[in-house]
């Protein structure tokens, strides 16, 4: 059991490449953050980013994804292009062009179900779930939950001022939340001047640091909303044949009106055809059935 679920998380991390929105896994030089007020309490910082999130656009974007990792002791990078439609708060459609394969990685999401295909020669597999059972990100590396955040989408109206406090590092305000026996779940790094976040810290289920995950480069979409063009996501305590850093950059970011047909093409769940490893993730756990 642990040697799948090892090779299952190695699959899953091969494959987030697709999923977030950012530009390289490479070191950037540091910019100067001017020193604003922030919000007064949690509730304030709360309101704000449910704010942001409400006035989520639909938009379509193209982008390329980069991924370094490690395999048999060598550095391993891939590249290859992508195409995202968002059409919030849930609809989401991925694809990335691997190995001549347009549709070599199929990734989306509606209201209820979500789903990954990877159609190519050394990986032949099929993971979906549903919203409601797919855990925290610490637990699940494929959380629909973060790829929202990916896009910017942070904070929803459910979820309670309790579960939350606020402080002050530099030109950021700290959003923690906590879950079970004060576990923290999350931090959400907000720059004060425009409250756009630039950096969140994933938590495993034990309080452990997981996943970091960084935003930079915002681009508007209309005149209320706006998504990063730069995310970089770094695993922390990764395994030794695990990425280091999966990342894309987009290249154009565009408003899009969905007609009826397009998405119940792209945001209805295909069925598992074809594929040689179907798996369903429930609660964090990925379970194999067949």
């Amino acid at each position: 059991m642990g040697n799948f679920q090892y090779e299952i998380r190695k699959r899953l991390w091969l494959t987030l490449a697709v999923i977030l929105i950012a530009a390289g896994c490479a070191e950037r030089p540091q910019e100067v953050l001017q020193i604003c007020p922030g919000k007064g309490s949690a509730v304030e910082a709360l309101s704000a980013l449910q704010a942001h999130a409400h006035n989520a656009a639909p938009l379509r974007a193209n982008g390329t994804c980069r991924l370094k990792y490690y395999a048999d002791g060598k550095l391993k990078k891939e590249q290859f292009p992508v195409k995202l439609w968002l059409n919030p708060p849930a609809q989401i459609y991925l694809q990335g062009d691997v190995a001549f394969d347009p549709r070599g990685v199929v990734l989306g999401s509606n209201t209820e179900e979500f789903w990954l295909a990877i159609r190519l020669k050394e990986v032949s597999s099929y993971w979906w779930g549903r919203w409601s059972q797919a855990g925290r990100v610490g637990a699940l590396l494929i959380s629909p939950r973060l790829i929202l955040e990916g896009l910017g989408i942070v904070v929803s109206g459910s979820e309670t001022e309790a579960d939350w406090s606020l402080s002050k590092k530099g030109a950021f305000d700290v959003l923690t939340q906590r879950g079970r026996g004060q576990k923290i779940i999350r931090k959400i790094y907000t720059y004060c001047c425009d409250y756009s976040v630039r950096k969140i810290e994933y938590f495993d289920v034990n309080g452990r640091p997981a996943l970091t995950l960084e935003l930079e480069d915002y681009e508007q979409v209309n005149e209320d909303f706006s998504v990063p063009g730069v995310v970089e996501i770094t695993s922390v305590g990764q395994q030794a044949d695990e990425p280091t850093c999966v990342a894309v950059k987009l290249t154009s970011v565009k408003p899009i009106t969905f007609s009826e047909k397009l998405k119940e093409r792209i945001f209805v769940r295909p069925e598992p055809e074809d594929f040689k490893h179907v798996y369903r993730i429930v609660g964090g756990e990925v379970l194999e059935l067949r």
